[in-house]
């Protein structure tokens, strides 16, 4: 059964893959025989391409603000030139803003939703136009337990992540007849960069941690299945999910 988990050879782009959970779900593919640009905000992605390079993966770096829209096209153009196609998109990038509703800055609503929101679509709509013309494709957006549930003081990301839901259901309305599955990933609550705050916080990390049925945070690679799963042909059949990865957290 090891060929429906073959993906070795594919060409793959993983946004927000410098750091985090997106490193993570960038490392099952590089470590499956992928080829993977990373794209990330800070200049720190190179070194990250590089450190893999130097490990016999073939690993590129390519920096883009995607609170910048011509950013978003032109990283994604990029990509394209080191990788000549697209397979795989996994898009993984993210930020976070915390007020409680009514003093939410518009500032900060316009940021979050067009890394969160804005950044996707775009880069879907890029990856699907080529992947469309070879009638196959694996696209992997990040949702959240979010998208299930209401969160608070993040009435932005809370926004953003539902739209990336039903972003993802739409795209396989319009795609998955012609080849190309579009998925998602739903994290649960991760020990990564975003969730510093309320790691810190020891109250609520107990709250978290007492409702996760396997007792612990995520770490990014407990990522690792779920995308390879997702990005293979053992998946062929399988878009518009939006698939949990959460220790249990959402059932409790």
């Amino acid at each position: 059964m090891n060929h429906l988990f073959d993906i070795s050879g594919k060409k793959a782009v993983v946004t927000g893959g410098s750091q985090g959970l997106g490193r993570g779900m960038a490392e099952a593919l590089l470590e499956s025989g992928c080829e993977v640009v990373l794209i990330a905000h800070s200049g720190e992605v190179m070194k990250v391409a590089e450190e893999y390079r130097n490990k016999g993966y073939q690993c590129h770096g390519v920096q883009g603000d995607f609170s910048k829209r011509e950013d978003v096209y032109s990283s994604f153009e990029e990509a394209l030139k080191l990788l000549g196609t697209i397979d795989i998109l996994v898009t993984a990038a993210g930020i976070q803003r915390r007020h409680s509703a009514e003093d939410f800055p518009i500032e900060d609503w316009d940021a979050v939703m067009r890394v969160n929101l804005d950044a996707v679509f775009i880069q879907c709509q890029l990856a699907g136009r080529i992947m469309l013309k070879k009638g196959y494709g694996k696209i992997i957006n990040i949702a959240s337990m979010i998208s299930f549930f209401g969160g608070q003081t993040i009435p932005a990301y809370a926004a953003a992540k539902g739209g990336v839901a039903q972003l993802t259901k739409e795209l396989t309305n319009d795609w998955a007849g012609r080849g190309v599955c579009v998925n998602a990933i739903a994290p649960g609550y991760m020990a990564t960069e975003m969730n510093t705050k309320i790691m810190e916080d020891t109250v609520r990390n107990e709250q978290i941690s007492n409702r996760i049925p396997m007792g612990r945070w995520g770490k990014p690679a407990d990522m690792k299945g779920a995308t390879i799963f997702l990005a293979s042909p053992a998946s062929d059949y399988i878009s518009g999910a939006i698939l949990p990865v959460d220790g249990g957290y959402l059932i409790k």
